[in-house]
């Protein structure tokens, strides 16, 4: 049995990057383990509710509750340096906290920089908790023009130059930017294998596949309506929500559609009068209990975000991907060749092709028996109790 550890978590404040391993985290602590989880505030009661001890760091990133499309930058270069500027601005408070109270092991997301000069200062394992997709073998080389072109400009030169710079600072033996970020020495890939590009070329030593790390006994509950009514769920997630032209689409198409009922997720940022008259079969929400809704669902519309992406699976829901930033788009295609999703640019996603592609996915038994297979593989890839297993042997 493996002795109970301090444990140190760092990640940034974002759904995405935080929901997917909260499940990690309870396990371990209720293995008797102490954790400590560093956020931003916004996320400390969501972390003390798992057992673990909240470590609050103020952030410089937009986050939720109030980050919106406009706040990022729209070049590469610039998407980057704001994660690096939280990250250098999060050192000096972490180790405020940890000189003096040193974890055994440190686990961090793939934004959480932090934890891994962490771990090389105090001289302890780190683990790299993934929510998205890894890097395969030769990935350097099949990117390198993108990031060539990103290096030419003057935010990525300068990008490169102080990541650099604040690595040898604080005694980082590897300063290369590009082999810190993505070539982590263990991480644990909380997505499906089937989700992951070029998984065959992925170091099997380095990474490891888990799958989606969900509670099999959900906290909060939807069902349903009484009448049997099919459900269809859309939602793009918590940043990428200003988007009424393509909920009124949604409601084109979904609404007053005869055995269905629609669940529209719209977020902060659009007025749901701005929608017009809401059909009789739908319920408009700025925020619904996702997975619950999954779990009932049988038709789900998303941005193709790494976590809906994998709840979708995990509970075996048709998907029209609708991407709107970053890996989405890679997300969505991944999802079509997987034979479970159409996508739909957001432009494209008009009723008459919502419907369409609403009418295919659902009646399809090629789609039906490809997501049957991806949920029976990732049910067996093990998700909480082997990544926290996982996590265990680490510490011995």
């Amino acid at each position: 049995m493996t002795r109970p550890a301090h444990i140190a978590m760092v990640s940034t404040p974002f759904p995405g990057h935080v929901n997917p391993s909260l499940e990690i985290i309870r396990e371990l602590a209720a293995r008797g383990h102490r954790v400590t989880y560093a956020n931003d505030a916004v996320y400390a009661d969501r972390i003390a509710a798992t057992g673990a001890e909240p470590v609050v760091y103020r952030s410089t990133l937009p986050h939720e509750g109030t980050e919106h499309p406009s706040d990022w930058p729209e070049d590469p270069a610039g998407q980057m340096a704001v994660f690096l500027d939280d990250s250098i601005a999060m050192l000096p408070q972490l180790t405020a906290v940890y000189d003096e109270d040193r974890p055994d092991l440190v686990l961090y997301d793939i934004t959480g920089y932090t934890g891994r000069v962490l771990a090389e200062r105090y001289g302890v394992p780190a683990v790299q908790l993934s929510p998205s997709a890894v890097a395969w073998e030769g990935y350097e080389e099949d990117m390198a023009e993108f990031m060539d072109s990103v290096r030419a400009t003057p935010t990525g030169a300068s990008y490169f130059a102080r990541f650099e710079r604040w690595l040898a600072d604080n005694g980082v033996a590897d300063t290369d930017p590009q082999r810190f970020s993505g070539r982590p020495d263990r991480c644990l890939a909380l997505i499906p294998r089937a989700m992951q590009p070029n998984a065959d070329r992925v170091d099997p030593d380095r990474y490891t596949f888990v799958g989606p790390c969900l509670p099999l006994d959900l906290e909060e509950s939807w069902r349903r309506p009484a009448d049997g009514s099919r459900v269809a769920l859309v939602s793009l997630g918590s940043t990428f929500t200003d988007q009424p032209d393509f909920y009124r689409e949604c409601l084109r198409a979904f609404g007053d559609l005869p055995g269905w009922h629609l669940v529209l997720q719209i977020g902060k940022h659009v007025d749901e009068a701005a929608l017009g008259p809401i059909p009789g079969n739908v319920e408009v929400h700025r925020w619904v209990p996702q997975k619950a809704v999954l779990k009932e669902a049988d038709l789900f519309v998303t941005h193709a975000g790494s976590g809906g992406a994998n709840e979708g699976l995990y509970y075996g829901v048709p998907m029209i991907a609708v991407p709107q930033a970053v890996d989405q788009f890679m997300n969505a295609d991944r999802l079509v060749e997987l034979g479970v999703a159409r996508r739909l640019d957001t432009g494209e996603a008009t009723a008459p092709a919502l419907r369409e592609a609403l009418d295919h996915l659902t009646t399809s038994p090629d789609v039906a028996t490809a997501l049957k297979g991806i949920r029976t593989e990732t049910a067996e890839e093990g998700g909480t109790r082997r990544a926290t297993d996982l996590i265990e042997t680490y510490l011995s």
